[in-house]
């Protein structure tokens, strides 16, 4: 049934900022502290306060829009949301809707298509409820209440759930490298709304939508997608309407249920907030921002690439996060063997819970390639069972030594070794080598073999 319709996709992206503070007030902005510990009368509302605003959430929001290129406005205003809701204590949201920071944009997908952003606006989080299943009882943690948020909205230029997880993938990472936000998704640093409609094959005119809330992860959201899909077409299909409605994912049974009709601008009564000034925001400002830029992903992956000679791979995979990429710089300035630090990285390194500092994985990485020591204590040091002290003091006299004993107790090993070398001298080297506990140097052994066994 699905094949009959396009499918039409909007997102509303939000994402928290990493200032220090929340946006209106000076109440730490930090995840995971003890329950309305972060609160003060102005994040809750309390008759009689005024909000200050938070100009490096202003700054940070600038930062999000350049990386998407965006059109940055000489004023922004801020009005308020009207809405009620029990983690919105002060029944209405600070929020941006007739001049936003940041206006347009857009991101180019690998495939070539560009998905066109409406704006980017900065906006308070609202505060987090927190239901028992089995007391039935629900309390608010008003902490998240005031956080600085962003709304990242598109225009409707998705069709497929493919797409929607690459431009999302890319949102994030121009955020994170950036530096503006951490986008921590299990945390609800990052989330995002999905519209989605239908419309019969290459129609004109667009269906009803559905809007799906706060989903949090990526497979979350193509699951929403898909099954929101099939859904309406189904409902379609059967000559029935789609209700233009708010809808509550839920992960674990695979389907969603509807919440509340969908509210539309006007049921919100914007009106400009009376106690914030429009901010102004010069060419200089956005001008020293752009400069300090930091590079984004996408850039490094092509200096991988071009300055390192790195395959698209490796490159792709070392720019997934920051902490790779940055691991990556940081082993390459100790060591100029870029190929093998990124060997080391994509299939060892990255095995491991925690990174080795630069300066051991370098120096294991150089001792490897100049045959100071093998590949399997390299791995050992890296792992931490042996010290770089313990690889020394494997000298010619003790390999010599070795080999001889290993000669006497299996004298076949000579005609063997004569009659085929190239299968028996791997097994020589291992009895070599487990006998010096992987620290003898693999050359110098076959050195010894061919002198030995002739």
């Amino acid at each position: 049934m699905l094949k009959d319709f396009d499918t039409v996709i909007g997102l509303e992206i939000h994402a928290e900022l990493n200032t220090k503070t929340k946006v209106f007030c000076g109440c730490a902005n930090v995840y995971g502290s003890k329950p309305n510990t972060n609160c003060c009368p102005v994040c809750v509302g309390m008759p009689g306060t005024l909000p200050n605003i938070n100009r490096e959430a202003i700054r940070k929001t600038i930062t999000a829009g350049l990386t998407v290129d965006c059109k940055i406005n000489d004023l922004a205003i801020f009005e308020r949301k009207n809405y009620f809701y029990p983690d919105l204590s002060k029944a209405y949201q600070i929020s941006q809707l007739v001049r936003p920071i940041c206006i347009g944009g857009g991101i180019t997908l690998k495939s070539g298509k560009h998905i066109r952003l409406n704006r980017i606006h900065l906006e308070e989080d609202a505060g987090k409820l927190l239901h028992n299943e089995v007391t039935q009882k629900t309390k608010i943690d008003y902490n998240r209440g005031g956080v600085p948020l962003i709304e990242i909205v598109t225009e409707p230029d998705f069709s497929s759930k493919e797409d929607v997880v690459e431009f999302m993938e890319e949102m994030r990472s121009r955020l994170v490298f950036s530096g503006v936000a951490d986008c921590k998704m299990e945390e609800g640093g990052m989330r995002c709304d999905v519209n989605l409609s239908l419309n019969p094959k290459n129609g004109k005119k667009l269906g009803n939508r559905t809007e799906m809330k706060n989903l949090n992860s990526f497979k979350m959201i193509a699951r929403a997608i898909e099954y929101e899909a099939n859904r309406q077409a189904e409902l379609l299909a059967s000559g029935k309407k789609i209700i233009t409605e708010t809808r509550k994912w839920n992960d674990a049974k695979g389907k969603s249920t509807a919440m509340r009709n969908k509210e539309e601008s006007q049921d919100y009564r914007y009106f400009p907030d009376p106690d914030i000034y429009g901010v102004e925001i010069s060419k200089a400002d956005v001008a020293e921002l752009e400069e300090k830029m930091p590079v984004l992903a996408w850039q490094l992956k092509e200096k991988f690439m071009q300055a390192f000679g790195l395959p698209e791979y490796d490159a792709s995979i070392l720019t997934k996060t920051k902490e790779r990429s940055t691991y990556f710089l940081d082993c390459v300035a100790l060591l100029d063997k870029p190929k093998a630090i990124s060997n080391w990285i994509l299939t060892d390194v990255l095995k491991r819970e925690v990174f080795a500092p630069a300066k051991m994985l370098t120096d294991i990485i150089r001792m490897v390639e100049d045959k100071t020591i093998t590949k399997l204590v390299g791995l050992d040091m890296l792992d931490g069972k042996i010290r770089l002290t313990d690889t020394q003091g494997v000298t010619d006299e003790q390999i010599v030594e070795i080999l001889e004993n290993l000669k006497t107790e299996k004298p076949i090993l000579v005609a063997d070794y004569n009659a085929n070398p190239n299968k028996v001298r791997p097994f020589i080297i291992g009895q070599v080598m487990k006998a010096t506990k992987g620290k003898a140097k693999s050359d110098i052994v076959e050195k010894h073999i061919k002198e030995i066994f002739k």
